[in-house]
């Protein structure tokens, strides 16, 4: 007998999006990394950010197409992203990074 496959909610970002409004990096980490879009690759930065890892979290904003902003902007970017998730991902993409 076949052992049933567990599917994916539709979008799970806004869950990971919850996840770190509630500091619970580890949990979004594990959402956000299965992700391939900007907005994935925002939040994926946006985690390492929590985590205070941010050579890492510099990484995910450039593969996001964003200017890492610093974990001061952390709480400006968790409402950003919290914006950007309720409109489907269709949020402005921010400054382009510098090269």
């Amino acid at each position: 007998m076949a052992t049933p496959r567990r599917e994916r909610p539709a979008d799970p970002l806004p869950r990971a999006v919850a996840l770190l409004a509630a500091g619970k990096w580890r949990e979004a980490h594990t959402i956000v990394q299965e992700e391939e879009s900007k907005l994935g690759a925002w939040l994926h930065g946006i985690v390492h950010t929590l985590e205070g890892d941010l050579g890492n979290a510099r990484y995910w904003y450039r593969r996001a197409g964003r200017a890492f902003p610093g974990a001061e902007a952390l709480k400006t970017e968790l409402a950003a992203a919290r914006r950007a998730v309720r409109a489907g991902g269709r949020a402005r993409s921010g400054p382009r990074p510098r090269s």
